[in-house]
C-alpha cells in the first residue's frame, strides 16, 4: 500500500508511519511541523520507503499531488490539546474544518479511502456515560471558546459522511479516548506528559479544578493498531467508532499513582480552571467510552493499561533527561 499520513510528525502520527512501514507499506508523510516534531520520525527519515512533506495540509497544489499518488489517507493533523484550543480559536477551526475539507474534496477526486481522527470531545458535556457513537451531544454556549474543537471535529464528521452518502466515498472515523504514550508533549495540556515531566523535575503536580473529572488513558500502539485494522476492514467503510479504553480514573488519582510510581516528593497543587485556561472554563465531568461496535467489528482490546502505560511514559522521559 502507498500510505499518506497527514500530521504524520506529530505524536500519533509518527507511531503510525513506524508500524505501516515495519508491516511493509510505503508512507508518505505531510506535516507543517505546527506540533509535529522532526525528532519523532527522525529514527526512520532514511528508510527508503518514507516520505516526508514539510508542508500545511492546505497547500492544495502539494495535496493533489500526494493524493493522487496514495491508496489511503490517514487524515490526522488537526489542532490538539485544550490550551492551545483555548489560546488560539481561529487556527483550532480553521485547521481543522478547512485542512479536512481540502482532504476530503481531494479523495472524492481520486477516489482515495480515508480514515479520519476525531475525538472524545464531539460528547461535550452529556453525561450519558459510557458514551455510545449514536449518543446525543451535549455541548456548552458558542461564548465559550472551549467548545470551538468539539463543534470543529464534529463538522469534519459531518462532511466526511456526508462524503460517503452523497459521492461514495469510502471514509471511516475514529473517535479516540486521551491517547498516550512516548513522544507526546505536555506543551497544550496533555495531562499525563505534563504531570510526569513535572514529577521527574521535583515540581508541584498541577491538577486543574477539583481532580475528580475521570478520564481514560489509551496506549498509542493500541489506537495505531485499531487505526489500521479499520482501515482494513470493508465493514467499517461510512461508520464511527470509538477507540480507548473503558477503565477511568480520576485526574487526582492519577497524580497520586504518578507521584508513587516516580518516588516524587512533589506536592500536588490544584489550580481552577478560570487560572489554568481562561474565566468561565467547562469541563468534561467524565468521560469513558462503549467499546462495544470497535470489539464487534475488529475484536478490538486495549492490550497496555494504566499502570504499564505511566511505566513506558516515565522510562521515555527518564531516557531523554525529562526533556518534552
Amino acid at each position: 500500500m502507498k500510505v499518506l499520513i497527514t500530521g504524520g510528525a506529530g505524536f500519533i502520527g509518527s507511531h503510525l508511519a513506524e508500524k505501516l512501514l515495519d508491516r511493509g507499506d510505503e508512507v508518505c508523510v505531510i506535516d507543517d511541523l505546527s506540533t509535529g516534531k522532526l525528532s519523532n520520525v527522525q529514527h526512520f527519515r532514511n528508510h527508503p520507503r518514507f516520505h516526508l512533506a514539510v508542508e500545511t495540509i492546505l497547500n492544495e497544489t502539494v495535496m493533489d499531488r500526494l493524493v493522487s499518488e496514495c491508496d489511503v489517507i490517514y487524515h490526522l493533523a488537526a489542532a490538539v490539546g485544550v490550551e492551545l484550543i483555548v489560546k488560539s480559536p481561529v487556527e483550532t477551526i480553521e485547521r481543522n474544518v478547512l485542512g479536512t475539507d481540502v482532504v476530503l474534496r481531494l479523495a472524492a477526486r481520486y477516489l482515495r479511502q480515508v480514515l479520519i481522527a476525531s475525538t472524545s470531545e464531539v460528547y461535550g458535556k452529556s453525561e450519558s456515560v459510557p458514551f455510545r457513537e449514536e449518543d446525543d451531544r451535549v455541548l456548552g454556549p458558542t461564548t465559550k471558546s472551549r467548545w470551538s474543537y468539539s463543534c470543529s471535529k464534529a463538522i469534519d464528521e459531518f462532511l466526511a459522511l456526508a462524503y460517503h452518502k452523497e459521492k461514495n466515498l469510502p471514509t471511516i472515523i475514529m473517535r479516540l479516548f486521551n491517547t498516550v504514550g512516548p513522544r507526546q508533549t505536555g506543551r497544550y495540556g496533555m495531562v499525563i506528559p505534563r504531570l510526569v515531566k513535572q514529577a521527574l523535575d521535583g515540581r508541584p503536580l498541577t491538577v486543574y479544578g477539583d481532580g475528580q473529572q475521570v478520564r481514560c488513558f489509551t496506549y498509542v500502539e493500541d489506537v495505531v493498531d485499531a487505526a489500521i485494522k479499520l482501515m482494513d476492514h470493508p465493514e467499517a467503510i461510512g461508520q464511527v467508532f470509538n477507540i480507548g479504553n473503558d477503565h477511568g480514573v480520576s485526574i487526582a488519582a492519577l497524580a497520586e499513582k504518578i507521584k508513587a510510581m516516580t518516588g516524587s516528593g512533589s506536592e500536588i497543587h490544584y489550580v481552577p480552571y478560570d487560572q489554568a485556561y481562561e474565566e468561565g472554563f467547562e469541563d468534561m465531568r467524565i468521560r469513558v467510552p462503549d467499546l462495544g461496535k470497535a470489539r464487534r467489528v475488529i475484536g478490538y482490546e486495549p492490550k497496555v493499561q494504566l499502570d504499564e502505560i505511566l511505566e513506558r511514559v516515565i522510562a521515555h522521559f527518564r531516557a531523554n533527561q525529562g526533556q518534552e
